[in-house]
């Protein structure tokens, strides 16, 4: 697995590569200290056995570049286009992506936008559709960097019985201790909470016409199962998989299970 990072637009970009095969290109959540190993760690090498794999920071995450938001609107469309922009300096074309939460809204706004870059799309817990801000929502919003709060975050994105790791709350605290993470995560949510959400139209979402495989903890209190299926309804080409005992975080929660049937559907004809 190589660690590299490539210049995407105007955005010093941080991601992962690993494994041969065709493109699946990772986009991880929006919760406070998310980033591209916290998301993904067990399922890039379980996917890298047959496909080449991206795992990405996105713009304000990570070790990805944070534009001092007085000079950058942290808004949905500017994470499209960072990935835009990150495909095309990669040379990805044709890619599979797979988008947890506000990834997922992401890939999403990618397929909208330049639909020629997706092959295959992958919602898991997504982001994207207009519903009330729960009471779940308003904690990922409204969070304030101590360790405390990061196992309050955690415990709302994943099931009761998810055994919560010590390391897992000291790995993303310490993301947001870095340099420009919090003004850039502020920004993010405050954005959100202007618009109400972090949603497109209905009438674009139907506008996709890629295969999609949606994925959707049965107990996800950030994105229902009923929103899942709505976008079951919305999307015409769509599958809808869903796992019981599980959050919003089924690649954390579930890795294996994850990947055996994110593989299936990438590899099936």
């Amino acid at each position: 697995m190589k660690e590299q990072y490539i210049q995407a637009g105007a955005i010093r970009t941080h991601y992962y590569d690993a494994g041969r095969g065709e493109g699946v290109v990772l986009l991880h959540g929006g919760g406070a200290g998310a980033d591209a190993w916290g998301n993904w760690k067990g399922c890039m090498p379980r996917l890298a056995e047959r496909f080449r794999v991206v795992a990405v920071d996105m713009v304000g995450f990570g070790r990805t570049e944070k534009p001092d938001p007085s000079r950058f609107t942290y808004s949905q469309e500017a994470r499209v286009r960072h990935i835009i922009d990150f495909l095309e300096a990669m040379g990805l074309k044709r890619v599979h992506l797979v988008g947890n939460s506000m990834g997922g809204a992401t890939a999403l706004g990618v397929c909208l936008r330049r639909p020629d870059l997706v092959d295959k799309l992958v919602l898991m817990g997504s982001a994207g559709l207009n519903a009330e801000i729960s009471e779940s929502i308003r904690v990922i919003l409204s969070y304030e960097p101590t360790k405390e709060n990061m196992g309050k975050l955690i415990r709302v994105l994943t099931h009761e019985g998810f055994a919560v790791d010590p390391e897992m709350v000291e790995y993303r605290y310490k993301l947001t201790q870095q340099p420009g993470v919090m003004e850039a995560y502020g920004a993010t949510m405050k954005w959100i909470a202007e618009q109400g959400g972090l949603f497109y139209p209905e009438e674009e979402i139907r506008q996709v016409k890629h295969q999609t495989l949606i994925i959707n903890g049965k107990e996800d209190k950030v994105v229902t199962p009923e929103l899942a299926w709505r976008f079951s309804e919305l999307l015409e080409n769509s599958r809808l998989y869903l796992i019981p005992h599980c959050g919003h975080w089924v690649m954390i929660e579930y890795p294996e299970e994850f990947c055996h049937i994110v593989s299936w559907f990438l590899s099936m004809v």
